[in-house]
C-alpha cells in the first residue's frame, strides 16, 4: 500500500491543486467580465449574479414551486442571506411565496410573471455575453470538453455536509 508521500501521490496532489487554481481564476476572470456587461439589467434595475441564479434556478423547476432549502442546494448562498434575498426579490415582485400545504411550516417560492420575464430577459443577454467571452478563445471539441469535465467533476463531489475521501 502506497503511502501519502510517494512522488506519485504529491505530483497528483500539485496537479489538482493547480488544476483548481485555474479553474477558480478563469471562473473569476470570465465572471469578471460579464459584470461588466449590461446582461444583469432587467427594466433598468440591476439585478446581481446571486440573485439571476435563483431566478435561473426557478425557472429549471418543473412544477414551478421549490422550497428554501431546494434553491439553496443549488446557489452558492447560506441559507440566512438566500433568506433576505428572496425577500427582497419578493418585494421587487419577481417572486411569490406560500406556505407548502403538506405541513403548514414549509414555504413555497415560485417566479411571478415578471420573475419568468425579467429571468429570460438576463438569460438571453447573459447567453450572448457568455458566447462573447467563450466562443473567440474556445472551439466548439474544447467546450464541449470542458462541459464533460466540469460535469463529471460536479457528478462525483461528496454530498453537502460530507467530507471527501
Amino acid at each position: 500500500m502506497a503511502s501519502k508521500e510517494t512522488p506519485g501521490r504529491s505530483g497528483s496532489v500539485r496537479l489538482a491543486a493547480e488544476s483548481w487554481e485555474a479553474l477558480f481564476r478563469a471562473q473569476v476572470a470570465v465572471m469578471s467580465r460579464l459584470h461588466e456587461g449590461p446582461a444583469f439589467r432587467t427594466g433598468g434595475e440591476r439585478l446581481s449574479d446571486k440573485e439571476y441564479d435563483v431566478l435561473f434556478t426557478l425557472s429549471r423547476c418543473p412544477s414551478g414551486w421549490l422550497r428554501l432549502h431546494e434553491i439553496n442546494e443549488g446557489v452558492l448562498l447560506n441559507q440566512s442571506s438566500l433568506s433576505r434575498m428572496v425577500e427582497r426579490l419578493e418585494k421587487r415582485g419577481l417572486l411569490e411565496r406560500m406556505t407548502a400545504p403538506e405541513d403548514g411550516r414549509g414555504v413555497l417560492i415560485r417566479l411571478t410573471e415578471e420573475g419568468i420575464a425579467a429571468q429570460k430577459e438576463v438569460g438571453r443577454a447573459h447567453v450572448r455575453d457568455i458566447a462573447g467571452l467563450l466562443l473567440p478563445a474556445l472551439d466548439a471539441e474544447e467546450l464541449e470538453q470542458l462541459r464533460r469535465l466540469t460535469t463529471k467533476l460536479r457528478a462525483n463531489l461528496p454530498e453537502r455536509g460530507q467530507r471527501s475521501r
